[in-house]
Parts: C-alpha cells; structure tokens; sequence
C-alpha cells in the first residue's frame, strides 16, 4: 500500500499550547518595544511643543530621556498571565473566545495599573503613556498573531483525517465529545468494528466503513492518518496485527482515554480497566518532591495572604450575613482529607439557618433557595471560602487539589461512581481544577464529569498548573463568575 496520507502538522495540545505561548511572548516583546519607542516619540513630541527646536529636543532626550523602570521590562510577562485562560487549543481556534480573551487582557491590566497607580507614593516612576501603549500594542498584535494561528489551526489541508476503532460505547462517547468541539480539532471520518450487526450503520452522521480486515484499504481510500482504538477489554489478535501493520505504514495510533484526555482535560471514568489507578498512580506518575516543596511554599505563601484578607473582610461580611439571616456567622463541617483522614473545615454561612433540618448531606444546586442574598454574592466572589485559608496554612488542605466533601457523601459516591475514592490521594483544595471548569452538580452524572477534572489534575499536576489554577480562580472572582 502506498500514498498514506500525512499531514504536515500534527500536533498535540501540549505542543499547540506551547506555540501560543510563544506567540503571544513574541507578540508582547514587540508590543513593549513599540511601547517604548511611542514613550519617547511623545516625550519628544511635548519638549517641541513647549518651544524647542526639534534638535535641540532629540539633545535633551538623550541625556536625560524617559527613566524606563526596570518593572516596565516584565510587562511581557504580565501579559502572558493576562492571557493564561485562552491557551485551550480549542478555546484559541474560536474566534469568539479569542476576541473576548484579548479583550478582558487590557481592561484587567488596565485596572491593576490605575490601582497601584492610585496608591503609590511617587506616580511619576509609573508611565502612564508606556503602559497604555503597550496594552494597545499588546492587544493588536496577539490579535493579529491568533488570527494566523486560527487561519493554520483550521485549514482542513492541516488536519489529521481519524478513524475510531471500535463503534461502541467507547466510540460513541469521542463522537459525542467530538461534535461539540468548534472548531473541530480534526476530521473525523468514521469507525470500524468487527460486528456484523454494525456494519453499515451510522452514528452520529459518522458511518461503520467496514471491520479489520479492511483496514488498510480503508485508510488508503480514505487518506486516514490517525486511528484511535476505542475497544474495551481484549483486542483480538487479528485486530492488534492490523493495528501494527498501520502503524508501520506511519499512521499515528492513540488509545481512546488518551484522546479524550487531550479533547475534555478530563479522565474518562466509565472507560477505564480496573488498573488504571496502578498503572496511572503507581507506575507512570510519580511527582517530585521539588514539586512537594513548592507547592507548599506556594501553600503557605498564599495561605497566610488569604488569611489576613479573611481578617480584614471578617468585621463587614459578618455585619452582612448578621443583619440579613442572623447567627452563625460561620458554620463548619467534617470533611476528608488526603488519605481519608477527617478535618474540619469553616466558611461564611452563605445558606439560610437550618438549610439542613434532616441532618442529610444535600447538593448545592444553581439558584438554590436556600441560598441567601448575602450568600450568593459570596458565593460568586468565592468569599464565603476565606475562612478556609486558615486549613491551608495549617496543612489540611491546599491551595490547589479536588474539592473536600463530606465523609456521608464520599461513602454513597464511591458506591456509584467508579474510582471516585481516588481524590483523596491528594489533599483537597480551595480550588481546583474541577471548581474552575464545571459548575454545580446536582446528579450522579455530573458528579462523574466532575470526578474526570479532578483525576485528570491528579494525574498531570505540575507547579505551573497549579500557578494556572490559582491565576484563573483570581480571574473568577474579579468577574463574580464563582459557584
């Protein structure tokens, strides 16, 4: 067989990241350097106009020129933090969510700027013309950057042409997952399986083209470069042959948890062999106790800065939740911790009193009326956590890790729902990967999906994720857009 298609760019999310990363680093150089050189043109700009002869200006600047502060030359990578919730391959390939990224990125700056500028004692050693230029800057050349980004990312002569392996529930769920991607991070061509009673159906709009023994004439006639194998339990024999025999041929083979990893940033529960913890825990991820170090040192760091926050906002939330609902100002709970062990955790009463009277642990649902005004006003700046520093200074919890819930809801969960237990292989955290990307839960089901965030974190977890988390979580409550 000859002609196998390749396209010439196949990468992975982690290698697309990196290229906007990149990018945007470029593109706020530059804008910096633009920046710069607007600074001086103005400077330039006010001496002639304040009766100087434009030589006699150029003199002037040289000698005693605009004072750069050496904080101006970091703004590149105040930008990349600005922008840290738009380095989602499939995020930046829409326009829409390009265009609202780039958009929030100034404005917040803008306000952090005016806030310091505000109370800093010597205005003059903060540019105002130089940092406005460089958001300007900044924002118009990310945006010229993404759009050739979104121009390659889907240009179908770019994109990996895939066939799934398996055309049962495994496949169906990448397909289900697949149609809600805009754009698509590929083309999709359609499955193969060996049962018969599949042959020529379709799902999805995606047809059955044929079994393992078609394989190759499949892939040629269809110009496939990648199949992912989407079969649970045992391949049979035949099927694992072909399957080497396309990969011989450079067609790119993935295991469909690996797909669905790399498309949702979660781990898919209902697909898993019964060893995925041993082999996914055990063998391949082992973190560094670097890794451990900082992340305490972040812990600590973060936790003792929260917890004088807590303090100063104690006396006015107080007063609030008092004069709307009355006492407790606070309420705690016994929560598990890493391991399982039992601590107890306190926050603002954002419910009603009572807001339990059978005694029963109860999801919280979106615009739950037990709810308070006051309440949910903290719940949507994350307020109502402050309290919670205090665990993390302590130890109990951290900054970063899957939510604590309570022991009665762990013990029903883990009933229904498959490695559910393995949160607690990580210290819980105040927030987390699951928290920043899924709302509430109010079913079995949703829980499931917020189970995938939380293992999928536990599985890949590094300090700059754990850096992403945070920054994004401080995006959240300056939007109000907690839960």
């Amino acid at each position: 067989m000859t002609d196998i298609y390749r396209p010439s760019l196949r990468l992975r999310p982690s290698e697309q990241r990196s290229i906007l990363l990149v990018g945007d680093f470029i593109a706020s150089v530059s804008a910096m350097g633009g920046a710069i050189y607007f600074w001086y043109q103005y400077s330039l700009y006010v001496l002639i106009q304040s009766g100087q002869t434009p030589a006699r200006a150029a003199r002037e600047l040289q000698l005693n020129g605009p004072e750069i502060p050496f904080w101006f030359y970091l703004l590149p990578l105040v930008w990349l933090l600005l922008m840290v919730e738009s380095y989602d391959p499939h995020s930046a390939a829409s326009w829409r969510k390009t265009f609202r990224g780039i958009a929030v990125a100034p404005i917040v700056g803008l306000l952090g700027y005016s806030l310091v500028f505000t109370f800093n004692q010597d205005p003059s050693s903060l540019p105002r013309i130089g940092v406005g230029a460089f958001l300007v800057l900044a924002s118009i050349l990310t945006l010229g950057w993404r759009a050739v980004y979104i121009r390659i990312y889907t240009s179908s002569g770019l994109m990996r042409r895939v066939l799934i392996i398996g055309a049962g529930k495994a496949g169906h769920s990448l397909a289900d997952i697949y149609r809600k991607l805009s754009p698509p991070p590929f083309q999709l061509i359609g499955f193969i399986d060996d049962d018969i009673r599949k042959q020529g159906k379709s799902y999805h709009g995606f047809g059955v083209l044929g079994d393992n023994e078609r394989l190759l004439n499949i892939i040629e006639d269809y110009r496939i470069s990648d199949i992912i194998v989407a079969i649970n339990g045992e391949i049979k024999g035949e099927t694992f042959q072909t399957i080497l025999d396309t990969q011989e041929l450079g067609v790119e083979v993935t295991r469909m948890p690996i797909v669905y990893e790399e498309l949702t940033q979660r781990v898919p529960v209902d697909h898993l062999e019964s060893d995925w913890i041993i082999r996914s825990f055990v063998d391949q991820v082992r973190v560094s106790g670097m890794y451990e170090l900082f992340k305490r040192l972040m812990d600590i760091v973060g936790g003792l800065l929260g917890t004088i926050i807590f303090i100063v906002i104690f006396p006015f939330t107080a007063t609030a939740i008092t004069l709307e609902s009355g006492f407790p100002i606070l309420y705690s709970q016994e929560r598990l911790g890493k391991g399982g062990r039992l601590f107890r955790i306190y926050k603002f009463r954002s419910m009603k009193q009572d807001a339990e009277p059978d005694g029963e642990a109860k999801f919280a649902a979106e615009n739950d009326p037990r709810i308070t005004r006051v309440g949910n006003f903290l719940r949507r700046t994350r307020l109502d956590e402050m309290p919670q520093f205090l665990s993390v200074v302590t130890g109990e919890m951290s900054l970063v890790g899957p939510r604590a819930e309570r022991p009665s809801l762990v013990a029903e969960l883990q009933k229904q729902i498959p490695f559910y237990r393995a949160r607690l292989l990580v210290k819980p955290g105040l927030t987390g990967w699951a928290q920043i990307n899924y709302g509430y839960v109010a079913s079995i089901k949703e829980t499931s999906v917020k189970l995938e965030y939380d293992l999928y974190y536990i599985k890949h977890r590094t300090f700059s994720m754990d850096f992403n988390i945070v920054l994004r979580t401080i995006g959240t409550v300056l939007r109000r857009t907690g839960r």
